[in-house]
């Protein structure tokens, strides 16, 4: 019905160039677990999901970590759970009334293969049982069942048995994630910042680094349209193709700092990840030494209507904090050396 001001009808009072209302997303009211949601990962993927209306679990063995996100979220909207994976009674709970769930559980210690492989498949059974009818694997590129990594094993393991109890569930395998916050790039920030020399293992093993906030994006358009992307396996990669070496000097200009970076030969730095208490393990060289990068023919951002965003977006404004004179130590004045 037409409202009417007077003698004229409101539409004839309105500007000519009309601006169409958002469209409600598909997943607007529907509850979403997120198992794992309380890291790094998580944290993205509940913000993205909470913009789009969903209603959003965080289920992990330690939920108060998500406590943040509350002043985000509507009343009503945000529930947390504690969740052991490993726990059917945990998981069934979490899964009770769930229309959708993301999977992001991962780790570097224990039992990799129980952890990101057979307990993903029981997960995706029992999701399925549940009614849940939108799935997210989040594995990672160079997941593969027949690996000499147990990460890249379990999380190979977890994609076929995640596939073979909800074959409509979308597997996501995105390479190094970073972020403002991640503990990737503010390792090196804080090494680069206090240490003038620095060695750099595996200098010219190959990523492409992916922000965050993309990988969560493509979460959610999957779960948006499952008749699309149910079933498929995607890549995420981002737009840059970089070396070890390149990202220890791209943080080193950043920080505005006058740094030494000595390339580590392969078996010292087999030798360094064996030893314990490194900050990189062996699994983790085994996996930098076989490189990050999208597969050539994979399904990827472009699939999804998703463009990827370079680290050179993002990195100089976080750096300042790392920066002898934090603002004041503009990038283009000579590099300093301390």
């Amino acid at each position: 019905m037409l409202l009417h001001y007077g003698n004229a009808n409101l539409e004839e009072l309105l500007p000519r160039k009309r601006v169409k209302m958002a469209k409600a997303s598909p997943i607007n009211n529907k509850l979403v677990t997120v198992f794992g949601g309380s890291g790094f990962l998580g944290n993205y993927v509940a913000q993205t999901l909470l913009e789009r209306g969903a209603r959003l679990r965080i289920a992990s063995r330690n939920p108060e970590a998500s406590f943040s996100l509350k002043p985000l979220a509507n009343l009503g909207q945000l529930q947390f759970a504690r969740c052991d994976l490993t726990n059917e009674t945990s998981v069934a709970a979490a899964l009770d009334g769930a229309d959708a769930v993301v999977n992001l559980v991962g780790s570097f210690e224990g039992d990799m293969v129980k952890l990101m492989g057979e307990t993903a498949g029981k997960l995706a059974n029992a999701a399925k049982q549940a009614g849940v009818t939108r799935m997210v694997q989040v594995s990672a590129i160079g997941a593969d069942a027949d690996s000499t990594a147990s990460y890249a094993r379990g999380k190979g393991i977890g994609e076929k048995l995640v596939k073979d109890a909800f074959p409509k569930a979308t597997i996501m395998r995105p390479s190094v994630i970073f972020g403002e916050d991640d503990n990737f790039l503010n390792m090196f920030a804080q090494l680069i910042q206090f240490m003038p020399v620095l060695p750099v293992f595996g200098p010219d093993a190959t990523m492409q680094l992916v922000y965050v906030n993309d990988v969560a994006e493509a979460i959610a358009t999957a779960l948006e349209n499952p008749a699309k992307h149910g079933g498929k396996t995607y890549e995420l990669g981002g737009p840059e193709v970089l070396t070890m070496m390149d990202v220890n000097q791209r943080i080193a200009a950043a920080q505005n700092r006058k740094r030494s970076f000595i390339p580590v030969p392969d078996p010292a730095s087999a030798l360094f990840a064996a030893m314990p208490l490194t900050p990189m393990s062996s699994e983790q060289w085994t996996l930098l030494k076989a490189g990050n990068q999208v597969s050539p023919g994979a399904r990827g951002f472009d699939k999804l209507g998703i463009e990827p965003r370079p680290l050179g977006l993002f990195l100089d404004k976080w750096m300042v904090r790392y920066r002898k004179h934090g603002r004041f130590g503009v990038t283009n004045s000579p590099p300093v050396a301390s």
